[in-house]
């Protein structure tokens, strides 16, 4: 049982042929959930469309801050009528990315928090990107509510390495590159950290650390594809059924059987987007 909590069946660079021929191969795998997450307008209206084709498929509605140009108060109405469609799960992907300023930066910030503001008037999870924007993202997820007690409020507690209940924001931040220092601030606010392909490379010490430090009920796995492929695929395309090594290297760095580690991201998972089949 495997779930990635985070790809892009939507790619825009994918012809048709290629994007059934990947829905094929993914429904033949041992992936049994996808979230088909969006970036703009088209590619959200396409993960609803895959998400409503495929049982074992899920979306994600909004806009990258690469897109966040593109994004006015208008379409912001079409996001939220998608949001409430079926097997719409969260709004994501979101964020700030300073990387690359494909939008300026105060563009990024202003449509971030309206997003933010969108999921939380929605009571969604909500979907995070941040590159290179560590602290202003914590930052403005803060100012927003994001982790407030009344959002808290509106998800059941997780169950915590102790087995004790802990509150949960749902909120989360996709292929988490952070430090562990960082990861351990948002455990405490009540994130979800997902992992990716890299932390299959040998010298990603970072993202290993992590691994290590945060206990696993906060982790979920992801490919992010067709992008950051791991190990031993690095190189090519990326795609869902890869996931399952980066769910086996989870399982070494937390000392846990690989059986173990594929059900607990997935219930995870699940639980992260209000899945319940």
């Amino acid at each position: 049982m495997l779930f990635d909590s985070h790809t892009h069946i939507n790619n825009e660079n994918y012809t048709d042929e290629q994007r059934q021929a990947l829905i094929a191969e993914i429904a033949a795998s041992d992936v049994s959930y996808v979230m088909d997450v969006g970036f703009d307008l088209e590619s959200s209206m396409l993960a609803v469309k895959h998400a409503q084709a495929n049982s074992w498929c899920y979306a994600a509605v909004g806009f990258h801050p690469h897109d966040a140009k593109h994004l006015d108060e208008d379409i912001l109405v079409l996001i939220k009528g998608l949001a409430k469609k079926d097997k719409v799960q969260s709004i994501g992907e979101i964020g700030l990315d300073f990387h690359y300023d494909l939008s300026e930066r105060d563009v990024q910030r202003y449509w971030f928090r309206r997003q933010i503001q969108l999921a939380n008037e929605l009571k969604m999870p909500i979907v995070i990107h941040s590159r290179e924007a560590d602290q202003e993202t914590m930052d403005i997820l803060k100012e927003e509510g994001a982790f407030s007690r009344e959002r808290q409020s509106w998800f059941p507690e997780r169950e915590g390495p102790d087995g004790n209940p802990l509150p949960d924001s749902r909120v989360l931040l996709h292929c988490f590159s952070g430090s562990k220092e960082l990861a351990r601030q948002y455990v405490k606010l009540g994130a979800t950290l997902s992992i990716c392909g890299p932390v299959t490379f040998k010298n990603n010490r970072k993202t290993q650390e992590v691994v290590r430090e945060i206990p696993i009920e906060f982790l979920l796995v992801e490919t992010d594809a067709p992008y950051l492929t791991p190990e031993p695929f690095r190189g090519r395309p990326n795609k869902s059924p890869y996931v399952e090594h980066t769910a086996r290297r989870v399982a070494v760095l937390k000392g846990i059987p690989y059986e173990d580690a594929a059900r607990i991201t997935c219930e995870n998972a699940k639980r992260f987007y209000n899945i319940t089949i």
